[in-house]
């Protein structure tokens, strides 16, 4: 398993609506404010802010914008038409902000949030529906996205940021990754039903190394795996058929056309 650290700081959970538009669009959010009571000094009471701070942002906002949006009557103010058509945009574009916040804040919630998990086409059949079923007894709220892919690939989305967390094999050598072994799956070399190591109960893998194999392309974690034992066993693998799901080597073994080493089928 593993996952990217990261030390930059999350928004907090508590923070409300109002206080995220105005972090996020402090001048959309002080216009619509001051439209909303017609009245300078009080919207700046309302929203906390020195009514000579409010006042000197609204006049900026009118000369960038190159329009006057406000009519001024002594402590009071009224929209323009400009005025008014700005502020139902405004409105608008504040109340997406919002809705966009309190998003990724329900995502980043550990309670109710929400999981990129990637994972090797392997394990999707029996490993990680286990690992889910046992952790949504815990954390019945949280959602998933599900990604699966290949070795190389998931590590870097992690690394882009696309997968909070990935379950893969090899464990990843990497310093800018945190890994932890979870478990380990047995692989077994895989023969045709008439094939003369078919009976056998233990082989030697130096005894297949005549053989023809059918294996996943590189980049996958079991083919560099496969590569590895391999060369363990003192040789290099002949190989006539590369592919990207476990499952067809499986039937490319059926149907005569090589060994391979994979894991035990989700059904026996």
């Amino acid at each position: 398993m593993a996952h990217q650290y990261s030390s930059q700081p999350r928004l907090s959970p508590s923070s409300d609506t109002e206080d995220m538009t105005m972090l996020l669009a402090p001048r959309l959010a002080h216009f619509a404010g001051v439209a909303r009571t017609e009245h300078v000094t009080r919207a700046a009471q309302e929203m906390q802010v020195p009514q000579s701070t409010l006042s000197r942002a609204m006049v900026r906002l009118e000369q960038d914008l190159g329009v006057d949006l406000f009519a001024r009557h002594g402590r009071t103010v009224s929209l323009t038409p400009a005025g008014r058509t700005f502020l139902t945009s405004v409105e608008r574009a504040l109340a997406e902000i919002a809705r966009a916040a309190d998003e990724v804040r329900a995502d980043a919630d550990p309670a109710t949030g929400k999981v990129a998990f990637g994972f090797l086409h392997t394990m999707g059949a029996e490993t990680v529906p286990g690992l889910l079923h046992a952790f949504r007894a815990d954390h019945p709220r949280v959602r998933f996205s599900l990604v699966q892919n290949y070795g190389e690939a998931m590590l870097e989305r992690l690394r882009a940021g696309e997968l909070d967390l990935c379950l893969t094999s090899p464990v990843p050598d990497a310093p800018d990754l945190v890994a932890r072994r979870l478990d380990e799956q047995k692989l077994r070399l895989v023969v045709p039903s008439d094939h003369r190591l078919a009976a056998r109960k233990r082989i030697r893998l130096a005894e297949a190394s005549d053989e023809i194999f059918v294996t996943l392309e590189p980049g996958y974690g079991l083919r560099r795996i496969t590569d590895d034992l391999c060369q363990e066993a003192g040789f290099k693998p002949r190989i006539a058929f590369e592919g990207e799901e476990a499952e067809t080597l499986r039937g490319l073994v059926a149907a005569g056309l090589g060994v391979a080493l994979l894991p035990p089928p989700a059904v026996p």
